[in-house]
């Protein structure tokens, strides 16, 4: 069976759930990814993001539910067929194969000739910056070019999706870095709708088009980079993404009644404000209300952490006005950057 194409290339994913021994991990998860999207499956361990890829690459059978691609229902589509890219953790090359076998090997089975495979990997290899490893073996190649060249292996075969599984988490940061940077480059170049998992908040915020913020099996916000951290719905997604200080509306009420503009109708219980570091402005002041607990040194900011009326308030300044513990600060806080968040 050929591989599933279509002009669109739109992956849906409809009221997907699934359960484990009579437990359920996946809870009515809907999302679509459109031509050339970049999505991330963001969350923490245990919250049902890699079950949900295994399920989109049909590792998995869902319990209910529906997988399409353009609009196409691949329930019964084995893995193998789907034509998908999958790119995991752990790079599964083979190790007795050269690099330029590991890259062909998909297009042999499926019956390319050998020009065209030979073609196609010299193609690859120069795309992700291994051309002249061709026959290396996987232990003769560092973590980053093992990936690079599992990264070149799921495109050989033209894939009609690319499926991510924490691909750089195994990588030390300074090469994850740059191998991120060259995964999104080639992304945007070959416009390969792609859905990524990954635990790393700074990882999905650079390469995303859409994160999909997941939590005990559920999606609770999808969104841009900018959405999710801007404006996030729910208490967790607030926590999760980014760092910040969570103000329940009593509390607001009483020492910051500005943000009050820009909360939500409702009981008044339901909702927090959710005050970004950026956002809060700290001046040394002796009749300050706030006084300084902490100050870590980030490179281009300094993390405050104030003591304010029994909260523990973040505040982001310049390295050169750092104050120091025990200083004794007043408190402004943006109402038109601040966001309200369901409890």
């Amino acid at each position: 069976m050929d591989a599933i194409h279509t002009d669109a290339a739109r992956l849906s994913v409809d009221s997907l759930g699934k359960s484990f021994d009579g437990v359920a991990v996946l809870h009515d998860i809907s999302l679509q990814a459109q031509a050339g999207e970049f999505i991330c499956l963001l969350g923490p361990s245990g919250c049902g993001k890699t079950t949900l890829l295994r399920i989109i690459a049909g590792l998995e059978e869902p319990g209910i539910g529906t997988v399409r691609l353009g609009g196409r229902d691949l329930a019964g589509v084995p893995a193998r067929e789907r034509g998908f890219g999958i790119v995991f953790q752990s790079y599964s090359l083979f190790p007795y194969m050269t690099v330029a076998q590991n890259v062909g090997y998909g297009m042999r089975i499926r019956g390319a000739s050998g020009l065209e495979v030979s073609s196609r990997v010299d193609e690859l290899l120069g795309m992700t910056g291994m051309a002249g490893h061709a026959d290396r073996l996987p232990w003769q190649l560092s973590g980053g070019q093992q990936q690079r060249v599992a990264m070149a292996r799921a495109l050989a075969v033209n894939p009609a999706v690319l499926l991510l599984d924490e691909p750089f988490s195994a990588l030390d940061a300074r090469v994850r870095m740059q191998l991120r940077g060259e995964v999104h480059s080639l992304q945007r170049r070959l416009r390969i709708p792609t859905i990524m998992v990954t635990h790393d908040q700074e990882e999905a915020l650079v390469l995303a088009d859409r994160v999909a913020c997941m939590n005990e099996g559920r999606i609770e916000q999808i969104g841009t980079p900018r959405e999710i951290y801007a404006r996030p719905h729910t208490r967790f997604v607030a926590s999760f993404i980014g760092a910040g200080t969570l103000l329940d509306t009593a509390f607001v009420r009483e020492y910051a009644p500005a943000l009050l503009e820009g909360r939500p109708s409702g009981a008044e219980t339901a909702f927090e404000a959710c005050v970004r570091p950026e956002d809060v402005r700290l001046d040394a002041d002796p009749a300050g209300d706030a006084r300084v607990a902490d100050v870590q040194f980030l490179g281009s900011v300094a993390r405050v952490t104030a003591q304010w009326h029994g909260k523990l308030l973040l505040a982001d300044m310049h390295p050169s006005r750092t104050p120091v513990p025990g200083d004794a600060m007043s408190v402004w806080l943006d109402p038109s950057r601040s966001a309200w968040v369901a409890s």
